[in-house]
């Protein structure tokens, strides 16, 4: 019976070993904490790249809508055709206006038969708050490709 109360005694054990109660909580507190700051950027991140691909597909509309906006007057006189960059502008801008984004900035080729359109956006994480805040950019761009090189006349 002495054998069994030394071993069961509280205070430092008889060899000089210290007790493993509570390292198993330790543990588990460590990995539960890992655990969920792994969840955190995985949904962080996937809505980050969520955004990014919206961005893109707004942008390549955008792109779309102002590729149609064709230069009338340079098409009639047949001298071929090109966009009108002021009217590419508003039409990508209202485009995008319907979805609560902004036009970051329009390019055009020098033939003026291809517009690239970038739009920006803001992407706040869900469960990193401003650890993780960025801005996404989007970009889109349309190839005028119809052959259209002068006005049908009857």
């Amino acid at each position: 019976m002495r054998v069994l109360s030394r071993l069961r005694r509280p205070g430092p054990h008889p060899l000089g070993r210290r007790s493993d109660r509570g390292a198993v909580a330790l543990f588990v507190a460590i990995c539960a904490a890992y655990l969920v700051l792994v969840i955190a950027l995985v949904i962080d991140a996937g809505g980050r790249l969520r955004v990014a691909e919206r961005t893109d597909a707004y942008a390549q509309e955008a792109a779309r809508v102002g590729g149609q906006q064709l230069d009338q007057a340079a098409v009639l006189q047949g001298t071929g055709f090109k966009v009108q960059q002021d009217y590419v502008r508003q039409a990508a801008g209202a485009y995008l206006n319907l979805y609560g984004l902004q036009v970051d900035d329009v390019t055009f080729s020098d033939d003026g038969k291809v517009v690239t359109v970038t739009v920006r956006a803001d992407y706040r994480p869900v469960l990193l708050g401003a650890l993780g805040q960025r801005k996404v950019t989007g970009r889109g761009s349309a190839t005028l490709v119809h052959g259209v090189k002068k006005a049908e006349t009857d």
